[in-house]
């Protein structure tokens, strides 16, 4: 018999990197949150890789930190070793990248939402979601309990319907032994919901003390470390080192001769599987030219043997793997911990969402995360934090938070999941990003600091830490400008040093800066009074500096954009009335629900004829309204 077990404004189903976020952001508002995870030990769990960050995913960890929530912080504070990659690139796209302890970054998660105040951590199975009488949601757990909430928010990551698959062998199940949420699906489907099947896999766990790292190649850390929050004073350390390894012909050999044993190519898995990660077999058929892959040997953590194989993702049977593993240099004596898996689960259509993340049709529930039908731990983090400040914002009467694809990584992702849709589990990269150089990982606190202070996530302290850098910075920036160097001998040898031109009058610092060969500890002999300043300022200015003119040029970009993105489609526009339409276009926007003309004109199936039709329908609804006012 259900019994109601408790009232709350925002209710969030998963403690994953989505729920998190979401919970801490909604609760931090002011709302009575309620985090509901199947085990309580594994909130936060990093059921694949541990890391955080990579290539366009340490953008979005600086996004989510800017915006004040805890991903960054809990990255910092349980580092293993940082990397920042792709630094023989433009600083575009530059990506910090951190392997992580990963029980300790669960425990540290765990930690932070037991401590926050009003929020509340239920172990609980989720089985039923419906709708009360008074507009409230209704969620029903598998014990027979009811809980009453204004909002939720869905991050229920790869445990819905959770299928885990491992050659013949298949099950239901969740991520790393834990089970499956098999009772949600059904009511969802009875909300009118549309969902998929995706699928995603991991590799094998090993022993360490069974690793002969002399066949592979170490791989240190960066120095000095680069920390992921703006609120890191003190950067962590780097405590271990990574190594890689290299597949060999025998690998091949053996994949190819087992092809028939993977579920993979066998039929028997349905879901659609990252592209962008595919399992070792896959690569072996799909770049078939290639005659051996990376393999990275990674720890999990400090107190632990174990380690992770990034790039031998498989759900060959487990002799198959043994195999594998022993084809590989360093690997030949190797024992297994965790077997690799894959495992396919239930997610939305995300074009079911409107930018805010909540659902068109169904007011008061959000999407986040792998439900949403991405992959990786910092997407799920960024649509979590949205989806959570959105939810309590709606409570309390506020206008929503729209990020737009041109002022952040996170606008991009949400962007593209809402108005685009995806066919196979989404992954963010920089190359998604038509503006990425303003939006680079170094100034993420200048771009939505400000944001996450409005809303109110942003407290006092941190606010004053970021006006004091801000302050900084501005003030370096008039001293480059109005600081002149004589042509000293000192100064042409420190230009002729470095490969470029000596001056024979006096020249500006920043004139210096804009120089491809010098920075700022070249100069530092002739500029002797600079003040102290940290390293994030010095970064932002070079990179401000020295790449001024194509800023300059994206920002007009930027500009045009946000002319489109303020053209606010009315919620309630029936677009089959509107004459010169066309009938594709009719049935896209009608199903979409763009919030603007900007994200109108981004639809697959809305040509520029159709955007040129909306605006002059919006224009004369515009005078029309301002006529009736008058």
């Amino acid at each position: 018999m259900t019994f109601v077990a408790g009232e709350y404004d925002v209710a969030v189903i998963g403690a994953g990197h989505a729920g998190i976020e979401a919970g801490l952001a909604a609760a931090r508002l002011g709302c009575r949150t309620v985090v509901f995870t199947i085990q309580m030990d594994w909130v936060g769990n990093m059921p694949c890789n541990p890391s955080i960050g990579g290539t366009a995913k340490g953008h979005l960890v600086r996004e989510v930190d800017a915006l004040g929530g805890e991903m960054g912080l809990a990255a910092d504070a349980n580092l293993l070793q940082s990397r920042m990659l792709n630094r023989g690139k433009g600083p575009a796209v530059h990506s910090l990248r951190a392997q992580i302890d990963r029980r300790r970054y669960s425990m540290y998660m765990k930690n932070v939402l037991e401590s926050t105040e009003n929020l509340a951590l239920r172990q609980a199975e989720i089985v039923d979601l419906d709708r009360a009488q008074d507009g409230r949601w209704v969620l029903t757990t598998r014990l027979e309990e009811q809980f009453l909430c204004k909002a939720v928010v869905l991050a229920t990551g790869t445990f819905l319907c959770g299928k885990i698959f491992v050659g013949d062998v298949s099950y239901d199940g969740g991520p790393d032994g834990m089970f499956a949420a098999t009772g949600l699906t059904a009511s969802l489907l009875r909300l009118g919901m549309a969902l998929r099947r995706f699928k995603t896999g991991t590799p094998p766990r090993v022993l360490r003390r069974s690793i002969d790292f002399a066949d592979m190649e170490v791989q240190p850390g960066d120095e000095p470390v680069v920390p992921f929050s703006f609120e890191t004073e003190t950067p962590p350390e780097n405590k271990v080192d990574c190594h890689i390894t290299w597949t060999s012909p025998e690998t091949r050999q053996v994949i190819l001769q087992n092809l028939h044993r993977s579920p993979l190519y066998g039929g028997k898995i349905e879901g659609v599987g990252p592209r962008y990660c595919p399992s070792i077999e896959d690569k072996i058929v799909r770049f078939a030219d290639k005659e051996r892959h990376q393999v990275f040997v990674e720890p999990c953590g400090l107190q632990t043997q174990e380690m992770y194989l990034q790039g031998l993702s498989s759900s060959l049977p487990v002799d198959v793997q043994m195999q594998v593993l022993h084809s590989i240099p360093g690997l030949a004596q190797v024992q297994v911990m965790r077997p690799a898996y894959a495992i396919e689960y239930d997610c939305c259509d995300p074009l079911q969402l409107r930018p805010t993340l909540e659902f068109i049709r169904l007011p008061g529930l959000y999407g986040a995360g792998q439900f949403n039908g991405s992959s990786g731990y910092e997407e799920a983090a960024a649509q979590g934090i949205v989806a959570g400040i959105n939810a309590a914002l709606k409570i309390l009467g506020k206008e929503p938070l729209i990020l737009d694809r041109a002022g952040s990584y996170i606008g991009t992702l949400i962007d593209d999941l809402v108005t685009k849709g995806c066919s196979d589990p989404y992954r963010m990269m920089t190359s998604r990003s038509e503006y990425r150089l303003v939006l680079r990982q170094d100034n993420a606190d200048r771009r939505l600091t400000p944001a996450g202070r409005r809303i109110g996530l942003v407290d006092d302290r941190r606010w004053a830490h970021f006006c004091r850098r801000q302050e900084a910075f501005e003030q370096e920036r008039q001293r480059l400008q109005q600081t002149v160097l004589p042509p000293t001998e000192e100064l042409n040898a420190i230009l002729t040093a470095a490969g470029t031109t000596p001056v024979t009058t006096g020249i500006r610092l920043e004139e210096l800066l804009r120089r491809p060969q010098l920075d700022y500890a070249a100069l530092a002999p002739v500029d002797r009074d600079r003040p102290a300043l940290d390293p994030l300022v010095i970064e932002q200015m070079e990179t401000e500096i020295k790449y001024e003119g194509y800023i300059k040029r994206q920002q007009a970009a930027v500009d045009e954009m946000r002319r489109l993105e303020q053209r606010v489609l009315p919620e309630d526009v029936v677009y089959t009335s509107i004459p010169g339409l066309r009938k594709e276009a009719q049935e896209k926007l009608d199903r979409i629900r763009p919030h603007s003309i900007g994200q109108a004109s981004r639809i697959s199936g809305v040509s520029p004829s159709d955007v040129s039709v909306l605006l002059v329908w919006l224009q004369n609804v515009s005078r029309e309204t301002k006529e009736g006012r008058s």
